[in-house]
């Protein structure tokens, strides 16, 4: 298994032009034969390769449904040095809002529990490749394979207050702010317009490029909402509002949550949010924004939510749990 994929990698690597995302196709294999090798099932592994600095990590590892696993932040095997890619704000990002990642240059894996380095494995020599021109002999193998066990028998866990509940969400709902929405307006394009009548409260899509439907939302939530609103502005309010849509949408699940069921279980008296969640619930989503939408809906789906109304109720916080919680 690390003999073929040490192979894939030298002659990826022995092209001289190759770039980072040349090696994700080997890395992806590899993944895919050791999660079969051990009876994992259910394993999709989706990459993501980013235009910019911004954004989710490059690998995601779940279940094509709902669970991730974790993700996985790739480096070109000539970036020798990971002590320094752990001080970029990039990787500071990503450690404090996922809480299972791997952060590798294909050769060196590392592992991080909620923002921890936990293990470490160089499975080959890099200069092998770049100096010597050969294949690499694999090297500490059950490590590897101990670090990728770790990694796959993450599950998030359950959560069972408000306050760690909103801990939760509010690092993912800032990551989403950041990195997604405000990154996607900085972008110059045309594409689908929402516009909504005041008076029917109907969607109509101009049929044009998927990934500025943000920008069509903005310029709705300027016109009907609140004028004067910039993009940054418009970037917390609208991350805010999924975050708060899918809450309210979880208190009234019973069996299974994901954003695909969130649409059906938003109160009809927000209508704003039957709005934003057509396109979240139903639309074809930026990867960037469904990646992260995914896992804050995990989130909600691992908490104890009984067990937080309950205390809720049982304290005379008010009617309303969720402009409370809010």
């Amino acid at each position: 298994m690390l003999k073929s994929y040490l192979k894939k990698i030298y002659q990826v690597a022995k092209r001289g032009d190759a770039r980072e995302e040349s090696y994700y196709s080997a890395l992806e294999r590899l993944l895919n034969e050791y999660a079969e090798s051990v009876g994992r099932k259910n394993i999709y592994i989706t990459t993501l390769p980013k235009k910019t600095e911004a954004g989710n990590p490059d690998f995601r590892i779940w279940d094509g449904k709902q669970h991730i696993t974790g993700y996985i932040e790739a480096k070109a095997p000539t970036v020798k040095d990971l002590d320094q890619i752990e001080t970029t704000e990039q990787l500071k990002r990503y450690l404090g809002t996922f809480p299972n990642v791997i952060l590798t240059n294909f050769f060196e894996f590392r592992l991080y529990r909620h923002g921890d380095l936990i293990d470490k494995v160089l499975i080959a020599r890099p200069f092998i490749v770049h100096k010597l021109k050969t294949i690499p002999p694999a090297e500490k193998k059950s490590n590897f394979f101990e670090l990728l066990d770790k990694f796959f028998s993450f599950s998030l866990p359950k959560v069972y207050d408000a306050k760690s509940l909103a801990k939760e969400l509010a690092n993912r709902t800032r990551f989403l702010k950041d990195e997604v929405v405000a990154q996607e307006l900085r972008t110059v394009t045309v594409g689908q317009t929402f516009l909504s009548d005041s008076k029917e409260k109907q969607i109509k899509q101009i049929k044009q490029t998927r990934m500025s439907v943000l920008h069509g939302f903005y310029e709705t939530f300027k016109q009907y909402l609140i004028s004067g609103l910039s993009k940054e502005e418009f970037a917390d309010l609208y991350s805010q509002t999924i975050t708060y849509g899918l809450f309210a949408a979880r208190i009234r699940s019973e069996n299974g949550f994901n954003r695909k069921l969130a649409y059906d279980r938003i109160p009809h008296t927000i209508g704003i949010l039957r709005e934003v969640f057509t396109f979240i619930s139903f639309g074809d989503l930026p990867q960037q924004m469904e990646w992260i939408i995914d896992d804050i809906s995990e989130v909600l789906a691992v908490t104890d939510v009984k067990n937080i109304l309950h205390k809720y109720f049982h304290e005379g916080k008010g009617k309303d749990p969720i402009i409370h919680f809010y």
